[in-house]
């Protein structure tokens, strides 16, 4: 099947969010589809384009009207499409719901090409709460053209469980893995043998990833005596907003006095990434996604941990992990984590990093995306 896979943005190589697509994209073409990719960004002469697999096929100029262009004019998508024959057009969500974005896929209807659109994260509109100025207007842009965009649709696809998102069906899949992009967890000597505790919690920090809990906990663990050494290691960017502020990292670090106990490492990747997770026996997902009203998500960073084969944590609903052996659930509310749970939790454990490792062999995005290709009757 042809398949375009349309991104309204271009890809960072320090990104989770461009990995994971790029994995997605890979995993169609194992199954044998002709996938090509649609984004945009920035030619080397500071052109605005629009690419399809690395080509221009639309070249803005530069100005705010070529910006402007970028974000509204996919009249060259829809020639590509009819051209080179396109099946299905599979998107995902920017929140960017338009009438430009509503007429393309309205043309793609009539023209018979399938489309999908995946919502990586539902419901969103919390994340807007705070939002001012474009990203604001943006927003309620968005609100308001959104269930008439998803009406020429075949089907939304979500991580979630709801059966219909905006008045549209949904596709139930995962969150997928790529297994050939993340190594299998092993435990320094040094770490296996010290009575240390090493937690590690990797994202690009938002207040939904609850990571304030965490420091609350072993800010409590330690004004109640706690006597064994924990240290939580955080890697990836952190927004100045959730760095500061009551419930700020580094304001409830200076709280608790716990420079020694929290490492701010920053963004780290390949081989510096392996060696802090190397260091650490169990990991910490996301604690605060009911902040943003979400109760049942399948995140990216669940799997990624477990295809790692580590031990971790997270508050949300997962029915993917829900009941398995080497997860520790905390409730989805704002009381501080209790570290002497973890710590009991990771010396009773005995499982190792191939068993965990091996319990996500279905969830790779080769099975994952499969789903969402069957789903759609395409004839």
């Amino acid at each position: 099947m042809k398949i375009l896979f349309l991104v309204y943005h271009g890809f960072s190589e320090v990104s989770g969010i461009s990995k994971k697509i790029h994995y997605q994209v890979k995993g169609l073409r194992e199954n044998g589809h002709d996938a090509r990719l649609c984004y945009y960004g920035f030619a080397e002469n500071g052109h605005r384009c629009r690419y399809i697999d690395d080509k221009v096929i639309k070249d803005y100029g530069t100005g705010k009207w070529a910006g402007l262009q970028q974000r509204l004019d996919y009249g060259c998508v829809y020639d590509y499409c009819i051209r080179e024959k396109i099946e299905l057009v599979y998107a995902r969500c920017f929140m960017n719901a338009n009438p430009c974005l509503i007429g393309f896929f309205k043309k793609l209807r009539k023209a018979g090409i399938h489309a999908v659109t995946e919502i990586p994260t539902y419901p969103y509109d919390h994340e807007f709460d705070d939002a001012k100025g474009f990203k604001r207007v943006g927003f309620i842009l968005d609100k308001t053209f959104r269930r008439c965009l998803y009406h020429y649709m075949d089907a939304l696809v979500t991580f979630s469980d709801a059966e219909y998102i905006f008045g549209q069906r949904t596709i139930r899949i995962s969150n997928g893995v790529d297994f050939d992009s993340i190594p299998l967890h092993q435990l320094s000597i040094i770490s296996h043998h010290l009575s240390d505790l090493h937690l590690i919690g990797v994202a690009e920090v938002h207040y939904w990833h609850g990571f304030d809990r965490l420091i609350k906990g072993l800010g409590h663990y330690y004004q109640q005596g706690g006597q064994r050494k924990v240290c939580f290691h955080i890697v990836g960017g952190i927004w100045e907003g959730d760095l500061y502020g009551t419930r700020g990292i580094q304001s409830l670090i200076d709280q608790y006095g716990l420079n020694n106990q929290v490492v701010l490492h920053g963004q780290l990747f390949g081989s510096q990434l392996d060696e802090v997770f190397n260091q650490c026996q169990f990991a910490i997902g996301s604690l605060g996604r009911h902040r943003n009203g979400i109760t049942v998500i399948k995140t990216l960073k669940n799997r990624e941990y477990a295809t790692r084969g580590i031990p971790f944590i997270y508050s949300e609903q997962d029915s993917d992990f829900d009941d398995k052996p080497y997860i520790l659930k905390a409730p989805a509310d704002e009381s501080p984590i209790d570290i002497q749970k973890i710590i009991d939790f990771v010396d009773r454990f005995t499982m190792q990093p191939m068993e965990i490792r091996e319990s996500v062999k279905h969830l790779t995005w080769k099975i994952q995306m499969q789903k969402v290709v069957e789903s759609i009757n395409i004839t």
